[in-house]
């Protein structure tokens, strides 16, 4: 098992996971605060359920999934620069749902991500997580080779 340290005493002080830059987390506060005008100035916060928010969230990965439906492997890594502009408002989109449903539920959403890298570094161990994906085994063993 992967020991992160000081991860325990973070998590039980509700530190953040890492030291992160004061802009960063300015920003994410900043772009919390405009959602929650902008919804407040329509009136939307009645439709902001949970449920309501993760079913707009699965909409928006389905319109995210749409864009990169059918192309190749290297043509979705290099999309033509009106594709790359509708691939970025869909991720947008996924990103802006992912903060609206954290903040509705009080979720943190950085340290939850943090919560998430350290649960799979102890799940998925670098030693022996080597090869494909659906390979758990030691980096070297000739299965991987």
């Amino acid at each position: 098992m992967v020991r992160v340290p000081g991860l325990q005493d973070r998590l039980a002080e509700k530190k953040p996971m890492i030291d992160t830059p004061s802009q960063q987390d300015s920003d994410l506060e900043a772009l919390v605060k405009a959602l929650r005008r902008f919804t407040a100035e329509r009136g939307w916060q009645r439709f902001h359920s949970p449920k309501n928010l993760a079913m707009a969230l699965g909409g928006e990965a389905g319109e995210l999934l749409e864009q990169l439906q059918w192309l190749s492997e290297s043509e979705s890594a290099d999309p033509d620069p009106d594709r790359r502009e509708a691939i970025q408002h869909e991720i947008a989109d996924v990103f802006i749902y992912t903060i609206m449903l954290s903040d509705r539920l009080g979720i943190d959403l950085i340290r939850a991500a943090f919560e998430k890298i350290a649960l799979n570094e102890r799940k998925y161990p670098a030693a022996t997580s080597g090869g494909g994906p659906d390979e758990h085994r030691p980096r070297g063993s000739a299965a991987n080779e």
